[in-house]
């Protein structure tokens, strides 16, 4: 191997927004995740939705309770 053109690989602590930690190996030593196996839906069987910018209320804010208007037929006179 070369010298000094491979990148420092040290223990990482992850964080996950549960609140999760564990230690692993990478090249940055600190990692924060929005999600893991401990929160993951296909791990723990519970229905999450993951929504970290808000787009779901944006979404629902957007189009109205009526339902999507741009999507049904238009009704003929």
């Amino acid at each position: 191997m070369k010298d000094k053109i491979h990148p420092n690989y040290v223990e990482t602590k992850v964080t996950c927004g549960c609140g999760n930690t564990f230690i692993t190996r990478s090249t940055k030593p600190e990692l924060k995740i929005d999600i893991c196996d401990k929160c993951h839906p296909f791990y723990t069987g519970r229905l999450k939705y993951v929504d970290t910018a808000g787009r779901i209320e944006k979404f629902k804010a957007k189009i109205p309770q009526g339902g999507y208007a741009s999507l049904q037929d238009p009704k003929k006179k």
